[in-house]
């Protein structure tokens, strides 16, 4: 009887989510395998709706089947990809077709194969056998990555005259990406090491028979292969120079290569209380501060600040309070303070007194456990009252250095209402204490087996390297780059960069943790983390997003389903029980949003199908 009646409660449970799907949409479902029959595990399949938009994307499970939440009728472009499989691709008219199998083909040119992979595969195969190739490795990882992800410039090919081209240029472009013109200083570190740096990629992606060695790495599977994603195109800066309104290669078709990004507009962005996403436009340009996307239509709308330049004043950082505002860094002609209030569609801008410093750096922003406001500044970081409309600054133990720069790139605050910010090139954590106004900095520890493997005087010369910036690192610099606080514990969480790796800092005591990720070539950008202490990251170079679960010490990976992302930000809404995960998909120009099923929501999604 007991046995009788579970089994009535979780159908009618089913029953429920069932019912809940409007009844004229549709699962659309099927089965991917490959060429000799053999069903295919976390392969990704898309479905986008003729004249949208908007993409969704799911993942097949253990038994090859894939099932994309209710969609209209009507008809979809769908296809199926993974790495070493061509791309399939198919359209579906949903009203009287639910079931679509797909076979891939394995994907037999080289060339081919190698701009399928995402860059964290690409670094990878480097080789790294004796000292001198990790070292230029390193280098390569470190120094070459300002204006672009790793992917993008090893999708291609050049002998070692060409490569030393490239570095030729490379070595004066900032990490702007924009050529100052002749004469611009030279990056020192890929100076000294350019010949063998050229000499080293020319055996790995020059002419003839290649030395990297690749590994293919696990498709998603589990919790990862739960996963949906919405991908919304976004409109391209029209003064670009493109011709086209959305990128032509959007990162979809992974066998493109990475996209260049021309014409891109978002940096960061995150969901509204409203549901509605909103980004931030760090490019030059006429016609947009803040981009507002609809969720449901995926129809983009601007709003706008003049900026004194005569253009739409950039914006760069992105945060919600608890009221559904989001508060940004925006640049009329002294970077400030922006309000959005999503109810009026409003943007209010605060400048910093004329004595204090404006915003500055990498600005990025929190909103502590207080409700303030914290942001990065030049020398440190400013904390603003929404209620007084007064702000603080907090001046960096080392605002001044002989070895570079110490601007700041992360800002957070947390629980308490104190502020934390991170110098990227000096590798220290600075905090605020709002209480006494104290300001103190923590210094993260270098990168030991990186030093441990130099030459002599390779380590002096790095030892006596004046030039620290966020693009020219030492190689056992960590590089904190964008953190985040749990608002309901006392820690801090910095994503290094350059040491692939996070940092857990005690905001009480101090104590600090260095917590590697799974991979040396994983390197974490920006960390969010949710309510249950569980800290996300996006993973810049790897199309991947991040969970660390720090009480069971677990990793968990998402992939993303766009390739040559280079993804800067990464940011939550935990709202009905469920947790939306939202990324500006930057090089590609668009906003991405993952959620994840429960296995009871799947298990409903088929009984609609078979019901279908």
């Amino acid at each position: 009887m007991t046995y009788l009646r579970t089994l009535l409660l979780a159908g009618a449970a089913g029953l429920l989510v069932v019912t809940g799907i409007q009844a004229a949409d549709h699962v659309l479902t099927g089965v991917v395998s490959s060429a000799s029959g053999q069903k295919l595990e976390g392969v990704t399949v898309y479905a986008k709706m003729e004249g949208s938009t908007v993409t969704t994307s799911v993942y097949t499970d253990e038994t090859g089947s894939y099932y994309f939440p209710p969609l209209p009728a009507a008809k979809y472009r769908v296809w199926a990809q993974a790495v070493g499989f061509e791309t399939a691709k198919s359209t579906v008219e949903l009203a009287g077709k639910r079931r679509h199998d797909v076979v891939l083909q394995s994907m037999t040119d080289p060339e081919r194969r190698i701009r399928q992979l995402p860059s964290e595969l690409l670094v990878a195969a480097l080789p790294e056998a004796t000292d001198a190739d990790a070292h230029m490795k390193k280098i390569f990882m470190n120094n070459c990555t300002g204006c672009h992800a790793p992917g993008y410039i090893l999708q291609f090919r050049f002998d070692e005259a060409g490569w030393n081209k490239v570095i030729d240029l490379m070595k004066v472009v900032p990490g702007t990406g924009v050529y100052p013109g002749p004469g611009a200083r030279a990056n020192q570190i890929m100076e000294r090491n350019q010949k063998q740096l050229a000499a080293y990629l020319a055996r790995a992606r020059g002419p003839g028979e290649t030395s990297m060695t690749f590994s293919p790495r696990p498709r998603p599977k589990g919790d990862a292969a739960r996963v949906v994603w919405k991908i919304y195109d976004l409109p391209l800066n029209p003064d670009s120079g493109i011709g086209t309104k959305y990128n032509d290669n959007d990162g979809t078709d992974w066998a493109l290569g990475p996209p260049s990004k021309l014409g891109e507009l978002p940096h960061d962005g995150g969901m509204g209380l409203d549901g509605n996403m909103y980004y931030t436009v760090n490019n030059p340009n006429r016609l947009v501060t803040i981009g507002r996307v609809d969720s449901k239509s995926g129809a983009v709308s601007y709003l706008k600040v003049n900026a004194s330049n005569g253009e739409a004043a950039t914006a760069h950082g992105l945060t919600r309070d608890a009221q559904g505002n989001f508060w940004f860094d925006v640049n009329p002609g002294r970077r400030s303070l922006g309000k959005l209030d999503t109810a009026s569609q409003t943007i209010t801008v605060y400048e910093t007194p004329a004595t204090m410093t404006p915003l500055g750096g990498a600005v990025t922003m929190d909103v502590d456990g207080k409700g303030k406001i914290w942001a990065s500044a030049p020398e440190g970081a400013v904390r603003f009252d929404p209620v007084t409309e007064q702000f603080t600054a907090f001046r960096s133990v080392t605002a001044k250095s002989p070895k570079g720069t110490v601007a700041t790139y992360g800002a957070a605050g947390d629980r308490d209402g104190n502020g934390w910010w991170a110098q990227m090139a000096l590798d220290t954590i600075g905090r605020g204490d709002v209480q006494t106004g104290e300001v103190s900095e923590i210094k993260l520890p270098a990168v030991k087996s990186e030093m441990d493997r130099l030459k002599p005087e390779d380590r002096a010369f790095y030892e006596g390297f004046s030039d620290l910036s966020f693009n020219s690192p030492v190689p056992w610099s960590q590089g904190p780059r964008r953190m985040g606080t749990d608002k309901n514990a006392d820690v801090l969480w910095v994503g290094n960069s350059w040491g692939s790796s996070l940092a857990r800092i005690n905001t009480k005591t101090r104590e600090t943790t260095i917590v590697p990720l799974p991979d040396r070539t994983l390197q974490p950008y920006h960390i969010a983390v949710d309510s249950r202490h569980n800290a996300w990251g996006n993973l810049w170079t790897a199309d991947r997003l991040f969970k660390f679960d720090p009480g069971a010490n677990t990793w968990t990976l998402f992939d993303l389903p766009v390739h040559g992302t280079e993804i800067r930000h990464i940011s939550l809404l935990e709202r009905d029980g469920k947790l939306h995960v939202v990324v500006p998909v930057y090089r590609s120009n668009q906003m991405g949003v993952m959620t994840l099923r429960s296995e009871a929501e799947l298990a409903a999604l088929k009984s609609k199908a078979r019901l279908d």
